[in-house]
């Protein structure tokens, strides 16, 4: 036998296992800083791609709004081309002489109304105005 083989033989174990490694702080700081850094990149990522995505769903959002308003702008239109048809005068004068049996008045009874204006108030009369607090205010006319 060699030595060679009696170094490989008879190695002695020594147990580790009881030592304790001491705190490294440079180390440990760089951990940290790396740790700092990377949430930061990360929560920059998720800010950027939840803009994006707020912007995508947004563009949706008024495109359908700009659809909708088309549909209704057109309903609009529709319903007062059906108003403006509905109530024309040539309509209205066929369906009561030909649906409801109406005549068209006669001359002989027909009364005009005037209204009636009501005469200034005579001068030196004693009248109430409001002021621009809603308050009255007697004024001299």
């Amino acid at each position: 036998m060699n030595q060679q083989n009696l170094d490989l033989r008879f190695t002695r174990v020594i147990g580790n296992h009881k030592l304790v490694r001491g705190i490294d702080r440079q180390r440990q700081r760089e951990l940290w800083r790396s740790l700092a850094v990377g949430v930061c990149f990360v929560a920059v990522v998720l800010f950027s791609g939840w803009q994006s995505v707020a912007q995508l769903r947004y563009g949706y959002e008024i495109e359908q709004m700009e659809q909708e308003h088309a549909e209704e702008r057109d309903l609009n239109r529709h319903l007062r081309l059906e108003i403006e048809t509905l109530s024309a005068p040539g309509r209205i004068e066929r369906l009561a002489t030909a649906a409801l049996g109406l005549a068209p008045p006669a001359a002989v009874g027909v009364e005009m109304i005037q209204r009636r204006v009501t005469p200034p108030p005579p001068d030196g009369a004693v009248l109430a105005d409001r002021d621009a607090g809603g308050r009255n205010v007697p004024s001299v006319r």
